[in-house]
């Protein structure tokens, strides 16, 4: 019996996300374009954070609860979705049709705040792996060794624009590394 109805709930589930994630009409920031790397500013933000033990590449059971977090509160999903990965951490942003409301920290997601940062950042199209993140990564830390105004000044995150359910070829991500100005 319960079998029966778990298929069609997890159909329904992913059906909801697709909806609400294809459907994000605000964008934090602008994308970087495929194959471009570019300095930029990220304004400062309020954030829904979950957070794991593991590498994000390992155990991926971070965007669930996020997404129950907005769902049940009425909030626009908004893009893109940040990812730290070691730990494994997940950052929705928080758009303006939710901006001035009081949201509370919940038993598994974390409201907090970042502060406004400049990063350095690649654009890529692709599935959202571990190997695409890896040579986007490498490439960009390349591109700021040979700069010679901007130290790395965090870990690599990864920004991913589009919902889960678009094809691994039209997905398009990013990656950033926060920097720290030599001058």
């Amino acid at each position: 019996m319960y079998r029966a109805l778990i298929s069609p709930l997890i159909c329904l589930t992913f059906s909801m996300i697709s909806s609400l994630t294809s459907s994000a009409s605000e964008s934090v920031f602008e994308q970087t374009p495929d194959g471009v790397i570019e300095v930029k500013t990220i304004p400062a933000s309020t954030v829904l954070v979950k957070r794991s033990q593991v590498p994000y590449f390992e155990s991926n059971n971070l965007f669930m609860p996020l997404f129950w977090y907005i769902t049940t509160r009425r909030i626009a999903m908004t893009t893109p979705v940040e990812v730290g990965i070691q730990p494994g951490e997940m950052y929705f942003y928080v758009g303006s049709d939710a901006s001035q409301r009081s949201l509370k920290s919940s038993g598994s997601v974390s409201v907090e705040q970042l502060p406004r940062r400049t990063v350095a950042s690649i654009g890529y199209r692709g599935a959202y792996s571990e190997r695409n993140f890896q040579r986007a990564k490498t490439k960009l830390e390349g591109w700021i060794a040979q700069q010679g105004e901007y130290n790395a000044s965090g870990e690599a995150r990864a920004i991913y624009w589009n919902s889960p359910s678009v094809p691994d070829a039209q997905k398009h991500a990013e990656v950033h590394i926060s920097l720290q100005s030599l001058n």
